[in-house]
């Protein structure tokens, strides 16, 4: 299989990708064409049908499984891949593990790392608050198989756990390093940081953006989601009710970044930091994954690191 990372421009390619979606559109003289993008394991590609009425176009849509013929050329700098004839491949064709981009780590092992760092946390009500969720076989499978973005970091599956562990595992370094920090307020709230993901964006393949997720993003629906737990375990404090969900809502640290609130407390101080460092650290990783070892080439601007980055020389 030629994976898409793999694709170079003038190869000439005949193979199966997932069509994570398929548009109409127009040429600037009026004649139809389609928007393709197509994914595998590695990454997305754009790709064009600018005769959708050839015979070698077979109907196919959007999650679906195609074999796509076609040439890859350079637009703006980035492949894209002019189609010439598609066709829907049956169930049986294809390996999904091949399309659904997946965390390098072990999903099992995470998790068990996560949970014995849940189950360290001493305060009651926030200890049966964590149980309330993680309890739930379901809700712990959808955690481990959900990626923590759409595109911009840890975009693939596992990743919701991934981050959720490092950002977790930065708080507790903080708490060790800070005895000034509520510990067992911070990593309640790491672990939930994200939570709101989950509802956020879909599952794979599709990993796009539901309804709720445009209309209210994560960090809205992480709190209500956790207020809706909290008001099933009796007598669950109040002051400490509006602390967890302050750490929530402020955990992207700045109102421009996406918080409805700045961080007012020491522990949502701390929890901006450690996302923001395991975010920025995932993302040149992904960078830098994209290149050869000894490639020391600027691989060009990136907006969330607001700069250009290459790899350090050995």
């Amino acid at each position: 299989m030629r994976y898409i990372d793999t694709l170079r421009e003038g190869d000439q390619i005949q193979e199966i990708y997932l069509c994570k979606s398929r548009q109409t559109a127009l040429t600037k003289g009026g004649k139809p064409y389609e928007n393709v993008i197509l994914q595998d394991k590695t990454g997305i590609l754009d790709a064009k049908i600018w005769n959708p009425n050839d015979s070698g176009i077979r109907e196919f849509d959007s999650l679906d499984y195609v074999e796509v013929t076609g040439s890859i050329t350079l637009f703006m700098g980035k492949n894209q891949l002019s189609i010439r004839s598609t066709r829907k491949v049956e169930e049986g064709e294809y390996d999904p593990s091949d399309y659904l981009p997946i965390s390098q780590k072990n999903l099992d092992e995470m998790y068990g790392e996560l949970e014995k760092i849940m189950n360290s946390v001493r305060n009651p009500y926030l200890n049966k608050l964590l149980h309330s969720f993680f309890d739930d076989p379901e809700f712990v499978k959808r955690f481990k198989f959900h990626s923590a973005a759409k595109s911009v970091h840890h975009g693939f599956v596992g990743g919701l756990l991934e981050h959720t562990l490092g950002v977790t595992q930065n708080c507790e370094y903080f708490a060790k390093q800070y005895p000034i920090l509520n510990r067992d307020l911070l990593i309640t709230a790491a672990i939930f940081h994200d939570m709101g993901k989950l509802k956020e964006i879909s599952r794979f393949p599709e990993n796009d953006y539901t309804d709720v997720g445009q209309l209210l993003g994560h960090i809205m629906i992480g709190a209500e989601w956790i207020g809706e737990h909290i008001r099933q375990i009796e007598g669950f404090p109040v002051i400490l009710e509006n602390e967890l969900k302050h750490c929530i809502l402020a955990h992207h640290g700045e109102l421009e970044f996406g918080s409805p609130k700045k961080p007012a407390l020491i522990e949502a101080l701390a929890l901006s930091f450690a996302d923001n460092i395991d975010a920025k650290m995932e993302t040149v990783k992904e960078i830098l994954d994209k290149t050869e070892e000894d490639n020391l080439e600027w691989q060009g601007f990136n907006r969330l690191l607001d700069s250009n980055f290459r790899r350090t020389s050995k």
